[in-house]
């Protein structure tokens, strides 16, 4: 199995995910918030449930990797004030960004123990694969909710990675 270590990919990814998170709450703010809540028949029901179980699964994770567990359950609402879930999203991603400029290639490679809040199994991975399917995981529910983005008319712009700003890719000509 190829070993992924290398801090600067998941430093990008940090940015990454608070970039996207940026451009989705800006859009998500546009919308009333009775339709945030409405049931639109995604995994985690709303765009407001869809939210906020990204904010849950990013806080169990860091709660594992800097050993401070988070004790919320899964699927439950961290903050029903919109706001107040914009407010600690970019907290958390600020967080986010700020530990994966910590992370060495001696800490990737570690074994890693931790107990699923899914299914109450212990498991022990590499560290590099915990940090690589927290960054997946992140993008995988953006990915369902700017599909109820779309359903909504709502267009979440382009969201490859390439166009992340901070890697200053345009060239002019």
């Amino acid at each position: 199995m190829r070993i992924m270590c290398d801090r600067t990919y998941y430093e990008t990814m940090a940015e990454y995910n608070f970039w996207m998170n940026q451009k989705l709450y800006t859009i998500c703010a546009e919308i009333p918030d009775d339709k945030r809540r409405e049931d639109l028949g995604a995994f985690f029901k709303s765009i407001h449930g869809t939210l906020n179980h990204l904010l849950f699964g990013d806080r169990a994770w860091m709660g594992r990797f800097i050993e401070k567990p988070f004790t919320a359950k899964i699927g439950q609402e961290l903050y029903a004030d919109f706001n107040e879930l914009r407010q600690q999203r970019e907290l958390t991603d600020k967080q986010i960004i700020e530990w994966s400029k910590s992370l060495s290639h001696e800490w990737l490679n570690q074994p890693f123990k931790y107990t699923s809040g899914v299914d109450g199994k212990t498991r022990i991975l590499p560290a590099w694969l915990l940090v690589t399917h927290m960054f997946n995981h992140q993008t995988h529910h953006r990915g369902q909710l700017t599909t109820l983005l779309s359903q909504l008319g709502y267009d979440p712009g382009i969201t490859d990675l390439p166009f992340l700003p901070c890697l200053n890719a345009i060239v002019k000509v």
